[in-house]
């Protein structure tokens, strides 16, 4: 799919403070906030990267780089594979290679259309730091999250408006989950798209990813494939038994010393004494024991490990053999994965959305006391994806892109106050009223201080009153100019679905019918690695 792109693509861009849709707690990190500092270890500049380079090559072991090898070539075998991702993996076991990595939930047919972005986010950078640094290889690396268990997040995707969905019971982990039953969405999805020859590419996708795999993790591996083969993608499953193996030791010491209950309890506390919130609360033990059809919680009673919701119950030396002969059945929770993907690969920076910053600002900490070092941080590439058609309807109504990102109520009350032929803003009334009402309360005071609190109800009904005629004068107007309305809320709503990020609830699916094989590669040209804004892609 790379190659050279025919789309007469235009971007334009926006803070992230400006869009409204970032919490306080990552303006602030990509401000490099002093209150931050502490909960990070180095800020990805590019200039930092040289000194990541240096800590992860001197800590991460030749061992470790044999081992990854070996077990990505063994989840490559049923696969096809392109010669760049071939040459990343063998450049794996190098002792100048390091990954950029990103990670996504299984989510069926790719999900929101940041999947999309996250993974092109870690091609570019993996790029711009080759160009930086040409005696180092990058490699782009996707984690799948093959161990999660929550299905309801990740059965459905949505295109042109509908919710298509999968429907089936669920347990254990997600990566396990037989792709049976999945025709019946096939055929849905058939209908929706129609017959273009764009449309018929990705039914074909959509088959051999989902029809043609007997489960979710060889469905998902081949469409990650499929789609950034080219681009030498390497996508990294996580519920391997050698990779297990290297983590082993740091399972052990989560097993009998609760070192990350213990270090996140304690930097979250640093975190909400500074007003943020705390993503993911730990548990005293941050593991599942994952056999077929069960991933459930380990809980220690005593001196007894017990598998909640099972009748499986350890004592401590049993656990001890357990893991010695089946570290595949300890899977790390959304705290303790970060550690565990940094243990095994030879990773630089960790790309993910702000949510999942949020809580790997949790971490640091836990990372120390771990003896592992600590991941750049980069928040991932956001995009806005319009038409020309719709960048130039925006346009004819004088609607800015900071005015587009607005709340709808709001565009609309901005965009009607500047084109009404009468003036909606009682400013100038209320300055007025409230400079009466001081030579009022003067008089109170003089004559009798009890007048005083009926002289502010007065003031302050007085203001209601005017606020009310305002509102008012404000919805009349609307009325009057519904068409105007009318097409500001077409004009929002095609590319703000269900008024919130179209990243965040539109397939690809829906790019890819219009732009075809040019969408990725526009995407790829469009958004750059560093460059820390929002970034608004006419094609």
């Amino acid at each position: 799919m790379e190659g050279n792109c025919y789309i007469n693509m235009q971007k334009d861009t926006i803070t992230y403070p400006e869009t409204g849709y970032f919490s306080k707690l990552i303006c602030q990190y990509l401000d490099q906030d002093t209150n931050v500092a502490p909960f990070y270890h180095r800020f990805p500049s590019l200039e930092n990267f040289e000194a990541q380079i240096k800590e992860k090559q001197s800590w991460f072991s030749e061992e470790s780089r044999g081992v990854l090898v070996s077990s990505l070539q063994k989840q490559y075998e049923q696969i096809s594979i392109s010669d760049a991702t071939q040459a990343h993996i063998e450049k794996l076991g190098e002792a100048t290679t390091f990954t950029i990595t990103t990670g996504h939930q299984l989510n069926l047919f790719t999900g929101p259309l940041y999947f999309l972005y996250k993974i092109i986010h870690t091609i570019t950078l993996s790029r711009k730091l080759k160009q930086q640094h040409p005696n180092y290889n990058f490699v782009p690396v996707y984690w799948m999250a093959t161990e999660d268990h929550d299905f309801d997040e990740i059965n459905y995707f949505r295109f042109k408006g509908s919710k298509i969905q999968w429907n089936r019971e669920d347990g254990g982990a997600v990566g396990e989950l037989s792709t049976e039953g999945l025709e019946a969405v096939l055929e849905l999805f058939k209908t929706a798209l129609g017959t273009s020859k764009n449309a018929q590419y990705l039914t074909a996708l959509f088959e051999e990813a989902y029809i043609k795999h007997t489960n979710l993790t060889d469905a998902t591996r081949y469409l990650a494939n499929e789609l950034f083969k080219d681009y030498g993608l390497v996508i990294v499953d996580g519920n391997d038994v050698d990779l297990k193996k290297i983590f082993a030791p740091y399972v052990d010491r989560e097993l009998f010393e609760e070192v990350t209950h213990k270090e996140v309890t304690a930097q979250t506390a640093e975190l909400t004494k500074l007003g943020y919130s705390e993503q993911v609360h730990p548990r005293e033990i941050n593991l599942f024991y994952i056999i077929k059809g069960i991933r459930e919680r380990i809980i220690k009673f005593d001196d007894t490990f017990v598998v909640n919701n099972t009748d499986i119950r350890f004592s401590e030396a049993e656990v001890r053999q357990e893991l010695k002969a089946h570290p595949e059945r300890f899977s790390p929770n959304a705290l303790l994965r970060p550690l565990y993907q940094e243990v095994i690969l030879p990773n630089l920076t960790y790309i993910g959305g702000g949510g999942e910053l949020a809580y790997w600002f949790q971490l640091k900490s836990c990372f120390e006391a771990m003896h592992v070092p600590f991941p750049m941080l980069l928040l991932r590439n956001s995009a806005l994806i319009r038409t020309e058609k719709q960048k130039k309807k925006a346009e004819a109504l004088n609607i800015t892109i900071p005015q587009l990102f607005l709340k709808q109520n709001e565009l609309v009350n901005q965009k009607i106050r500047a084109i009404s032929n009468i003036d909606i803003d009682f400013s100038e009334q209320r300055e007025h009223l409230k400079e009466q009402f001081k030579s009022m309360y003067t008089i109170a005071a003089e004559t009798d201080a009890s007048f005083i609190g009926a002289v502010k109800a007065q003031e302050v009904k007085q203001l209601k009153g005017l606020d009310h005629l305002e509102q008012r004068l404000l919805l009349a107007q609307k009325r009057k100019l519904r068409d105007h309305v009318q097409r500001l809320v077409d004009v929002q709503n095609a590319v703000f679905p269900l008024h919130s990020l179209q990243e965040r609830n539109t397939n690809f699916a829906e790019f890819y019918l219009e732009f075809g094989d040019d969408l990725i590669p526009s995407l790829v040209e469009a958004l750059e690695p560093l460059s820390g804004e929002f970034a608004v892609v006419t094609l």
